[in-house]
Parts: structure tokens; C-alpha cells; sequence
């Protein structure tokens, strides 16, 4: 088995995290999750970085009744994100994988600041790098982060851990009509403004031409099948 690419970025958001729970984090599902992708870093020898979100913690846009200013609310999700991060650094770990955090918010002690040239250091190294903080600014999502940090680490592609199997033209969930798409290209996802992805995260990609694959999480295998052949979920190109 062969893998298309060779250097790969991952975004797994917060809410993946939840696995069966209704906050915080489910360590079992957790597990799964880093399994599989030190199955990928030893089958198919790619480097990779992950960026994860942090809606299984605290999420701006569901928290607008609050009465907490965005720009701290942001703060709060982008904090989210560290405690995430050492989680899943810490299971990777646990299963032999060496494995390195990156924040954009500086946090000596739990992280190192994200600097491209030490971040490219670790992956020549082959270790894991995991990129917490979001952008380390309010108002861009960790979508537009993982986007971001794929450009700026030369990856070869940006794939979309998500809880569906890909991009529909409805809600899977409320319409029985929804239909999914295999391939559909950047220009028709913002025409259409399909949800699946901040908008400032596809015209990222497009502007570059990194392709974005999405996919479903909860079905085991399907990191290494993104990567390895084509099918799984949608291709944005």
C-alpha cells in the first residue's frame, strides 16, 4: 500500500473528540483515533500535522448568549485547543509515537511556540506535530488554521476528519434528499456555500491548489483509505 502524498495536514475537530459522551473528551474513541494514525505513519511513512479543534469544549458561535465579548470567547476556544492537543500528544506517545505541540498562543510549559522552521525540523525528524492555538487570533476558525498551516509546512494535501462521510448539497441529517458529492471543486463549494468548512479556510486552499479531502471519522480505516486510494468521502479539488 502506497500513499498519494507525502506529507499530509489533518484537521480533527473538537466535537470528533466527544466519541459517545456529551462534553469533554472520550478517551476510548481518543485512543482509537491515535491508533490509527500511527497505523498510517508506519504503513505509509508520511509526515504529519494535525490541528484540532476544540468544540468539545468551548466553541464562540454556540456560546453568543453568554454575554462574553467574542474576542474572549475565541480566547477561551483557542485554549480549548491546547488542553486537546496534550491529550491526544499524550496517547500518541502512550502508542511509540513521538510527538510535538505547536501553539500559536505562548505557553511555555505545556508547548512550543509555533515556528515554521522548528515545526519543518520535526517533521524531517518524523515526529508528529500537533498545532494548537488556532491562528492565535479571534475571529478565524481552527478550519482557516489547519488550512493555514498546511500552506505554510508544504503539505500535499488538507484532510477534513469530520462526523459525516463527505459533502452533500443538503444536511444529511434534516434531508433524506441530501446527495454527495465524490468530487466537486473549490469554486462550487463557495457558489453553493456548503457548510461542510469555513469559507476563508476553502479559498486558502483553492488560491493554492491544495485539494481537500472529506471524510468520516468514525469509521475505522478511514485516515489510511483517504490517503491510500481514492473513494473515500469527497475529493475539493
Amino acid at each position: 500500500m502506497k500513499s498519494r502524498y507525502a506529507r499530509v495536514a489533518l484537521k480533527i475537530s473538537g466535537e470528533a473528540l466527544l466519541g459517545k459522551k456529551s462534553h469533554g473528551i472520550d478517551f476510548e474513541f481518543l485512543e482509537g483515533i491515535c491508533k490509527e494514525i500511527v497505523e498510517v505513519k508506519k504503513k505509509l511513512s508520511v509526515k504529519m500535522v494535525i490541528t484540532i479543534g476544540a468544540g468539545n469544549i468551548w466553541r464562540a458561535r454556540d456560546k453568543k448568549d453568554t454575554g462574553i465579548d467574542r474576542v474572549y470567547s475565541d480566547i477561551m476556544g483557542m485554549l480549548g485547543t491546547i488542553m486537546n492537543a496534550v491529550a491526544m500528544q499524550s496517547m500518541l506517545e502512550k502508542l511509540g509515537s513521538e510527538t510535538r505541540i505547536a501553539s500559536a498562543i505562548d505557553i511555555p510549559q505545556l508547548a512550543e511556540p509555533y515556528i515554521r522552521r522548528r515545526v519543518m525540523r520535526h517533521l524531517e525528524k518524523d515526529r508528529i506535530v500537533i498545532m494548537a492555538g488556532g491562528t492565535g487570533n479571534p475571529y478565524f476558525t481552527t478550519d482557516t488554521a489547519a488550512a493555514l498551516r498546511a500552506l505554510e509546512l508544504k503539505c500535499d494535501v488538507l484532510l477534513k476528519a469530520s462526523n459525516i462521510d463527505g459533502v452533500y448539497n443538503l444536511d444529511p441529517k434534516k434531508s433524506a434528499k441530501a446527495k454527495r458529492f465524490e468530487k466537486i471543486s473549490f469554486s462550487d463549494v463557495l457558489e453553493k456555500d456548503l457548510k461542510f468548512m469555513d469559507g476563508s479556510a476553502v479559498s486558502l486552499c483553492r488560491e493554492s491548489k491544495l485539494p481537500i479531502i472529506v471524510f468520516d471519522l468514525n469509521k475505522k480505516g478511514n485516515i489510511l483509505k483517504s490517503i491510500s486510494t481514492d473513494g473515500v468521502g469527497t475529493l475539493i479539488s
